[in-house]
């Protein structure tokens, strides 16, 4: 007999211990049954992980879990994305080299996810910094340099002129770099560059085929994209205004319909007419150098203050050789979509109406509501941004906007500047290709050689990989790789010439953009054995944060795209299924002189007025915060050792996917943990309280007697919690073991040793099944009662049960029952009554009785296990 309380702490590490010895979660590229990929996005090795970075992977284990036992043969590896600048930090912080902070890291995040009883394939691991894993990635950026798909070209970015290097938007604050405080300046670098605008339009129209994908991804995916249809118009330049040279200003606009309402123009502080018209303006010149020092991104020039310098130029309108408009150099203005400028429409654009506003200048209304009164309509503090009616607009007046549009566009496509058209039709992209360079040490290294005799000449294959030295030092900003006194001076490969290397490495979303592929031949030679990937791929659920909806999945999508048109793979989509996690979040605790407290350093009280918490070192009152995704930075972290060392990997694992759909956040708090654990004791009692009844007899399932009802609750359990896993629906699948269990306890308290053989076999049948769909979320505690019953082997080998279908089948079913049209209540009845059975129950019905009032009713209406409706 088991010992009367379940123990993980012993239990939980044996079983990990099978299961390895086992080599139970290798997935076998011969293997001939059907494949499975599930894949979590992997991780960065910051250092620790937490409970809440477990949720994901405990979704991802329970779905191949579930799919192995289903008779696939399934692959779930583990990786790191190990690459970036954390680490670079670590090492000027720390003293420490940045390949030994992040195995070091790496090491104990391994060993942190193994005691939560993943079943990963831990074959296949490798972190992104293996020389191994950035060879190949050298080996696939040649490959697509090779299809025209990598060029390199100047761009415009963010520059610390204190730390020497790039900076990302998100690392420009208050025009400031993040961690060297200096003003940011905005500067043209040579850079290489993924040509994915190349794939753009196949990008855009795929997205309908994603349909198991979240459609808020879909739409963040198509607005990313930013497919949309406009004109190019050029704008004449008043002669006497411009420059010497200039005639024009090209300006690219999706809502021609609205050019009777434009009061300015407005180009990109880099825009050459804005260049140009500084030469001889200093003030001019200064408000440049003041947009420069702001971050590149949209979301930066969309949130700062809307500032602009009349640049004194002047534009003449397309239709009214007598209408001038200004010209501005504005800080919203994005030099890299369209054409750096736009005509500003005050009425019917937010932006436009606060800078007209702000600089005084003109608000024409020339849309307005269907129904509204042209004569009164104004524009207030809100530009009128909907469809409706032109007004103010000459002979576009009363009509829509796609008609006002198609007018304008034939209209200017007719008409000539300089002898061409003021306008064409032209679709634009808010995409932009993938600038890859950075100039830090810790990234895979570009794989190319400037030559001054040969110009930039690619590594050739069999010199790879161009691997990153080991002797640098972080003393000075800047990217070390610039200034090691060796590593970057090689000899050109096509004239034998002293030569360079290039010293920027790619961007980490390189590495993480094809690492799905990888997983399927992990030690090959080249980046991915065609053959083998063409089986596994696509990912069939891939499971990861809302966070990564846009770069990530798109940046990997277009690399496999990518790799197609290289040969290396056969398929346009990299995964078909996808799932967005909700966070884990728990209660923040600041002290009483403001310090952010871990959980383990309060206690919480409960008293007449409500939950206080104390600072357990001081005995001081601490103030109880809001609920926050779990962060290093707010300290509101739980370690994975302590809640395993408490209650064990299954208890986690079990309530965090119990508590709340998979999509939405989760709260973390011990009292829900050991209400998890709670139940986890409450199955093993069950289970070994069984063992003397079912003990020495074959499970099988009864049809008949009272054993039918023991095998009825489990069947219906078995394919329920079937239905929920398959569709990702964790929290339903777990309140119905619940249901079960409740069930079942009342079932088998009255079975023994002594019973009937039939109810003793069904009664085996139903704990057998009981264990087996708990196996996928507590791995460990099914493992042990399958043991203590005698079960054959591991429970995580064997295959899932099957639900039979005479079994989930009421007997009986709920007809609701209508008077004149309205319900006044139900009947239930047999499923396979007749309409006479039918009619025969429903007059016996009370509700019917008094309805009736001793007379016949003048019709009985029966709809076949629908509905039933007595007329009066």
């Amino acid at each position: 007999m088991a010992t009367e309380r379940y123990n993980p702490r012993t239990s939980e590490p044996r079983w990990q211990k099978a299961w390895e010895e086992a080599r139970l979660f290798e997935a076998k590229n011969d293997d001939p049954r059907p494949t499975y990929y599930v894949l979590e996005m992997f991780p960065y090795p910051s250092g620790r992980i937490h409970i809440g970075h477990t949720r994901n992977y405990t979704m991802g284990d329970v779905v191949a879990r579930y799919k192995r036992a289903k008779g696939f043969n399934v692959l779930h590896p583990m990786g790191w994305d190990a690459f970036g600048m954390p680490a670079e930090n670590a090492a000027m912080q720390n003293k420490v080299h940045p390949k030994e902070w992040t195995y070091q890291n790496i090491a104990v995040m391994r060993d942190q996810l193994k005691m939560m009883g993943l079943s990963l394939d831990w074959s296949r691991e490798f972190a992104t910094c293996d020389v191994d894993y950035y060879h190949r990635q050298q080996m696939l950026f040649l490959d697509l340099y090779e299809k025209g798909l990598v060029t390199r070209k100047t761009s415009k970015v963010n520059w610390d002129p204190v730390d020497n290097t790039v900076l990302a938007n998100e690392q420009v604050i208050d025009g400031r770099g993040w961690r060297s405080g200096a003003l940011v300046e905005q500067r043209e670098l040579a850079q290489w560059f993924f040509r994915i605008t190349e794939f753009a339009d196949d990008l855009l129209e795929a997205i309908d085929t994603l349909d198991q994908w979240p459609e808020k991804v879909r739409l963040m995916q198509r607005n990313w994209i930013g497919r949309s249809e406009g004109l190019l118009v050029r704008w004449e330049l008043v002669p006497e205004t411009a420059p010497q040279g200039e005639s024009e200003l090209k300006i690219y606009t999706t809502r021609p319909d609205t050019i009777f309402g434009a009061s300015f123009m407005a180009i990109a502080a880099d825009h050459p007419l804005a260049r140009k018209a500084a030469e001889n303006n200093p003030e001019l010149a200064a408000f440049i150098e003041e947009c420069r020092r702001t971050g590149t991104s949209a979301a930066v020039l969309e949130t700062q203050e809307k500032k602009g310098f009349d640049t004194g130029i002047r534009v003449r309108h397309p239709f009214d050789p007598n209408w001038t408009l200004p010209v501005y150099v504005a800080n919203f203005v994005l030099m890299d979509y369209g054409t750096g400028a736009i005509f500003g429409c005050p009425s019917g654009d937010q932006r436009d109406l606060d800078f007209a506003r702000k600089y005084g200048l003109p608000v024409i209304p020339v849309v307005m509501p269907e129904g509204a009164d042209a004569a009164t309509f104004e524009i207030g503090d809100e530009a009128y941004t909907d469809e409706g009616m032109m007004i103010n607009s000459r002979f576009l007046d009363g009509m829509s906007n796609k008609q006002a549009f198609e007018e304008v566009a034939s209209r200017l496509e007719k008409q000539m500047l300089n002898g061409a058209p003021v306008a064409e039709r032209k679709v634009n992209f808010r995409l932009r290709d993938w600038g890859i360079s950075r100039q830090r040490y810790w990234g895979c290294p570009i794989p190319m050689i400037h030559c001054e005799a040969c110009g930039i000449v690619p590594v050739p294959k069999q010199d790879l990989p161009v691997k990153l030295p080991d002797d640098v030092d972080f003393d000075k900003p800047g990217n070390p790789l610039d200034r090691h006194p060796t590593w970057k001076h090689v000899k050109c490969p096509k004239c034998g010439g002293a030569a360079t290397r290039e010293t920027d490495t790619m961007d980490t979303f390189v590495d993480s953009s094809w690492y799905f592929a990888r997983f399927t031949a992990p030690h090959a030679d080249t980046p991915i054995i065609p053959e083998v990937a063409n089986r596994w791929l696509p990912v069939d659920q891939y499971i990861g944060g809302i966070e990564h909806a846009i770069l990530h999945l798109l940046y990997s999508r277009f690399f496999t795209r990518a790799m197609r048109r290289a040969g290396h793979l056969n398929l346009d989509e990299p995964f078909k299924g996808l799932f967005t996690q909700g966070m884990v979040v728990h209660e923040t605790y600041k002290s009483e002189d403001g310090r952010w407290l871990a959980p383990n350093e309060v206690r919480i009280e409960n008293t007449e007025t409500g939950r206080r918490a104390i600072e357990i070192a001081t005995g001081k009152p601490a103030t109880i915060g809001s609920l926050e995704k779990m962060s290093k930075s707010k300290k509101n972290t739980v370690s994975p050792e302590d809640i395993i060392d408490s209650f064990g990997a299954d208890t986690a694992r079990w309530y965090m996917l119990s508590d709340s759909p998979p999509e939405r956040d989760v709260e973390w708090t011990d009292d829900g943990a050991a209400g998890a654990h709670r139940f986890i004791q409450r199955v093993w009692r069950l289970v070994n309280e069984a063992v003397p009844a079912i003990t020495g007899v074959a499970a099988k399932p009864a049809y008949e007697g009272d054993a039918a009802a023991i095998s009825k609750a489990a069947h219906k359990a078995l394919k329920v919690v079937s239905e929920a896993i398959e569709s990702l629906a964790f929290n339903r699948a777990i309140a119905h073991v619940h249901a079960f269990v409740n069930v079942l306890q009342g079932q088998l308290s009255g079975v023994s040793a002594g019973s009937p053989e039939e109810v003793r076999a069904a009664a085996r049948e139903a704990v057998q099944i009981l264990i087996q769909i708990i196996a996928p979320f507590m791995p460990h505690l099914a493992e042990e009662c399958w043991f203590q019953i005698g079960g054959e082997g591991l429970v995580a080998a064997a295959a899932w049960p099957e639900f039979d279908p005479r079994l989930v089948v009421d007997d009986q079913i709920i007809l609701p029952v209508q008077i004149n049209g309205k319900k006044r209540g139900d009947l239930t009845i047999a499923r396979d009554a007749d309409q006479a059975a039918v009619e025969q129950a429903v007059l016996g019905l009370d509700f019917v009785k008094s309805a009736l009032n001793g007379a016949a009713p003048r019709k009985i209406i029966v709809v076949p296990q629908r509905i039933v409706n007595v007329v009066v």
